[in-house]
């Protein structure tokens, strides 16, 4: 039995050396898929750290009329943090919010002059409140809107801000999804190249097979080789493919990293290293696996 399986394996190194510009060409179109497999599994990690980046940013303003007490603001706080869609929550007074406005501001004299003149502090206490997905502020906006403490509220933001919530869910699912077909469509490829590739290792090693036959050899002892093949291409195109994402990554980290500080391509590939090889093992030998197995009993009838 060991030595059937050795036999296989060396005749399938064989095959896979001998067939020469259609294993380049079914190694090169694997490395294109299983790329792009992995560049959807960075892109997930991008998209969710650049989510988690604007989501930081974003957050919705309840603003309090200015008769509104100190404490009825406080009490509506402890309410609203009773809430499990709430993350965080600040309290922003009026005293506050002229010194950040001010400090903001301190470049701008007319704007300063202005506020000056107006004799009053025209700015209103306010509650930020940051919730912990994007898709939670409407829930929590229509929390606001039917809560016991409507009377003191002057407006909520989150009309203002609901856009750009979209807007961010709306690109990483248009990144998905552009994803998810390329990567369909260079798999049919790459299944489509390997079964011509096996198709046409099996026309040229027909008198081989013949001899075989004659011989007694089994139907997997003939058949092996050329599963063995298409294995081959997949393992070799996947080590390939992380060695270029592995350079890729290390000279790209510094340059990613002015674009979307605190997020390091090269730190999440280590982190993510051996799942991110697994599914590329899957994904390459897997496709390997499918279109050797169709070549084979569709082309060799044994």
């Amino acid at each position: 039995m060991f030595v059937d399986l050795k036999r296989i394996i060396k005749n399938g190194w064989v095959n896979f050396h001998r067939q020469g510009g259609l294993t380049v060409a079914l190694v090169s179109i694997m490395v294109m898929t299983i790329s792009l497999i992995t560049f959807l599994y960075f892109s997930q990690g991008i998209i969710n750290s650049l989510i988690s980046d604007l989501q930081g940013k974003v957050d919705v303003s309840v603003y309090f009329k200015k008769d509104s007490f100190e404490e009825d603001i406080l009490n509506a706080k402890k309410e609203i943090n009773e809430i499990s869609e709430v993350k965080s929550i600040e309290y922003v007074s009026r005293e506050e919010a002229l010194s950040r406005f001010t400090e903001r501001h301190q470049d701008d004299p007319l704007l300063l002059e202005a506020l000056a003149e107006v004799g009053e502090n025209p700015l209103l206490a306010s509650l930020n409140i940051k919730t912990w997905q994007a898709n939670q502020y409407e829930a929590l906006n229509n929390f606001l809107e039917n809560a016991s403490f409507q009377n003191i509220i002057n407006k909520v933001d989150y009309h203002q801000n609901r856009a750009v919530i979209e807007r961010i869910f709306e690109a990483s699912s248009n990144i998905r999804l552009t994803g998810i077909i390329f990567s369909l469509i260079l798999g049919i490829i790459a299944v489509l190249v390997t079964f011509n590739t096996i198709r046409l290792a099996i026309y040229n090693s027909k008198e081989e097979i013949a001899i075989m036959r004659l011989v007694g050899a089994s139907n997997w002892f003939i058949r092996g080789p050329f599963l063995v093949q298409g294995i081959m291409g997949g393992v070799v195109a996947t080590l390939i493919t992380i060695l270029l994402f592995a350079l890729a990554t290390l000279f790209l980290n510094s340059k990613f990293e002015t674009l979307l500080p605190g997020f390091s391509l090269f730190d999440y590939l280590l982190n993510n290293f051996w799942i991110l090889l697994l599914i590329q093992l899957l994904t390459g030998v897997g496709l390997s696996i499918i279109s050797s197995m169709i070549a084979i009993r569709k082309y060799l009838k044994v």
